[in-house]
Parts: C-alpha cells; structure tokens; sequence
C-alpha cells in the first residue's frame, strides 16, 4: 500500500515549509515528526473495505490539511500530557492525525484515540485497527 503510494525505502522530503507554517502559530516540530514527514510526507494512502476493528480508509500525510486546528492539536495535546504535531487527515478530512515526541500517531477529532507507536500504527492504519480512545 505505502509503495503505491509513492513510498520507498530511503525516501526523502522536504519538511521545512511545515515547520516555518506551524511554528509561526506556536506549534512547534519536534524531531519525531521531523522524521515521519521526512519519510512519508505527501503520501496519500488509498485504502477501503472491511479491517480488522474498524473500516479500512484512506491517510493522507500532508500537515497543510490541519491549517487552522493548532488549537485542537495544543489542547488536546495538553489533555494526554503530549507535544501533538499535526500528520494530516484520516477518511478524507473527517479526522486528523497527529504524531507525538515517542513517535505515537494519533486520530484527532472530538476525541482523541491511539494508533500506537511507528511503525506498529502504520500497519493499524493500513489494516483498519480502530484507535485507542484516550480521551473524550
């Protein structure tokens, strides 16, 4: 899936644009996030159908698509004790994703749940694991 995708092994991107436009709203990049957009920044993961605990559906990498919700990133992020920085988007823009500073992926919305740590949350977003609900 990820190689559909565009994804390689060693695959580089740019990621400065995102740091300059979040730390200019107070939302700092940390290294965790620094490396996961490196790598998979700007993939859009096309996937459907049943998963494992819940749908499968399609990711997309792109921090731009969380432009204007660093207030929900910073408030939840101070609701479970950790630096949120934002991924992108879950099921076409219905949720975001988050990473935190141990490499944890998040769904960010209403509520906040886990996918677990890099790379394990990769594989439970590509096989449809529903998230760990953290907080409502």
């Amino acid at each position: 899936m990820l190689e559909a995708a565009g994804w390689a092994p060693g695959r580089k991107v740019d990621t400065g644009h995102w740091r300059a436009q979040f730390a200019e709203v107070g939302l700092p990049m940390h290294e965790a996030a620094e490396v996961f957009l490196a790598e998979f920044g700007g993939l859009y993961v096309s996937v459907h159908g049943p998963g494992i605990s819940c749908a499968r559906t399609p990711f997309e990498f792109d921090p731009e698509l969380a432009v204007g919700e660093e207030d929900r990133f910073s408030g939840w992020g101070e609701t479970i004790g950790r630096h949120l920085f934002p991924l992108g988007e879950l099921d076409e823009g219905r949720h975001f994703l988050g990473i935190d500073e141990s490499s944890e992926i998040y769904l960010v919305e209403m509520w906040v749940g886990s996918f677990g740590r890099m790379p394990k949350a990769m594989e439970n977003l590509v096989l449809g694991v529903m998230p760990r609900r953290l907080a409502d």
